[in-house]
């Protein structure tokens, strides 16, 4: 996603330019840009996206999207010269689309970032760049601190070439800043979640939703002790808001997310109860659900304390609150048209 800034004098109206902005993430980002007067300028090929999440803001004035690749180097660089500040948001995501498909993965996460690093260092233009908890691997070094030590998986275990992909990423960023002094942030997200999210890619709690709702099992992928953290989409976009502002934190690493604890049997039984339903909740070995030899994460819990000293950061939104709005946004899906590429799967992340 791109933020379009002057560098020379603010103007009445910002400039954004978003790439991934009809994503999840990147269209509630889009929204609070809106909201605050900015010029907001969208770039997303709708792979992972959907029209449908930024639909209602086609008649936005300030509100312009291109649909096309970010591998496209002249769209990228003409967008990239009517912006001051790009949110780097496109990538291949999801456990389920991971495990498929490790080729697009790789490809789409380190090659879109070489363009848009490459491109916004011409004009030097400050990039934040988005990328995962997942860089942590098999780390057991819990709470993660953003200058802990990143354990890799092996290189024949599928679920690893997104971490060892956004890694990279990671240090093409930070190289950027230290050799050609290109302005970037990078933000390691952890399992954000909101309206408009779908399962489609593996996210454990519409999944979870949806089979709840629908009356279906709930299923639990392995013994479900391992456990996860979420923080809710409209927590993580303000700081993602507050960080592009904020020039100490260019040539940084941050944690956003929540440190709510939960273990993923007891998300189950969470979501059966809070959505009234009459689901059963069935366990699926991992070499079932994705492949055999399949590793995850035990726990995946954020130390946010260098958020917190530069931006005052404090998830405002619980995890009982969280899964209410989600619940409540797929039960207006359910008594609406449902688009296609929102169907239901049985992934977690």
């Amino acid at each position: 996603m791109l933020r379009l800034e002057s560098v020379v004098e603010r103007t009445p109206r910002d400039a954004s330019l978003d790439h991934g902005g009809a994503g999840f993430i990147g269209s509630h980002l889009c929204e609070a840009y809106l909201e605050r007067g900015d010029e907001v300028l969208v770039l997303d090929d709708l792979s992972t996206g959907s029209i449908e999440n930024i639909r209602h803001l086609r008649s936005h004035p300030h509100f312009h999207y291109t649909v096309d690749s970010v591998h496209n180097h002249p769209i990228v660089a003409e967008l990239v010269d009517q912006c001051d500040v790009i949110v780097h948001l496109a990538a291949a995501v999801g456990v389920k689309l991971i495990v498929e498909s490790p080729v697009r993965t790789i490809e789409t996460n380190v090659h879109g970032t070489e363009v848009v690093l490459a491109h916004a260092n011409k004009k030097k233009k400050k990039v934040l760049i988005a990328s995962t908890s997942e860089v942590y691997g098999l780390s057991t070094q819990v709470p993660f601190r953003e200058d802990g030590n990143l354990v890799m998986g092996a290189t024949n275990k599928g679920r690893w070439s997104y971490a060892c992909s956004k890694a990279i990423d990671e240090f093409l960023a930070l190289a950027y800043w230290r050799e050609k002094q290109l302005p970037t942030v990078v933000v390691r997200l952890f399992n954000t979640v909101g309206p408009r999210q779908v399962g489609q890619y593996g996210m454990v709690i519409p999944s979870f939703v949806k089979q709840a709702l629908a009356g279906r099992p709930i299923t639990v992928f392995g013994d479900g002790t391992q456990t996860r953290c979420f923080a809710h989409v409209a927590d993580v976009v303000a700081a993602l808001v507050k960080l592009v502002d904020h020039p100490s934190a260019v040539g940084q690493v941050y944690n956003i997310g929540s440190s709510e604890e939960i273990s993923i049997g007891a998300l189950a039984n969470l979501v059966k109860t809070l959505s009234g339903s009459n689901s059963e909740i069935v366990h699926i070995p991992y070499g079932e659900a994705y492949e055999a030899g399949f590793e995850d994460m035990p726990r995946r819990v954020p130390d946010v304390s260098k958020l917190s000293a530069l931006i005052d950061f404090r998830p405002e939104r619980s995890l009982e609150s969280i899964l209410e709005a989600v619940i409540a946004f797929h039960r207006g899906l359910s008594a609406s048209t449902i688009p296609p590429q929102v169907r239901s799967t049985q992934s977690q992340a």
